[in-house]
């Protein structure tokens, strides 16, 4: 159950997802090259698909970064709406089976 404050102590990694995404964008340059030159052409398709897949998810992070921090509410708003004690679901309790308790 949520406790309230993950607002407060919610950190994000869009930095280290930039980084490790421009180390992969790197590599698969380095590799859509390579196979290029080597005569590869199935192996350098797969690194160009890799090369767009990071250049997306890369265009994404950027787009988080810049949109700043979002509202949280504060630690005055409950997470959820309180429970009304009324409309509360409760099991049914269980019944004792009848007849002969030495059975």
């Amino acid at each position: 159950m949520r406790t309230g404050n993950e607002p407060m102590t919610a950190r994000s990694a869009l930095r280290m997802r930039f980084w490790l995404s421009l180390w992969g964008l790197a590599w698969a340059v380095f590799g859509t090259v390579a196979f290029i030159l080597v005569g590869r052409p199935g192996w350098a398709a797969a690194c160009a698909a890799l090369w767009l897949v990071v250049t997306v998810d890369m265009s994404m992070i950027l787009r988080h970064i810049r949109q700043g921090p979002h509202y949280q509410p504060g630690r005055d708003v409950p997470p959820y709406e309180p429970v009304d004690e009324r409309r509360a679901y409760r099991p049914p309790e269980r019944r004792r089976p009848s007849g002969p308790a030495h059975l």
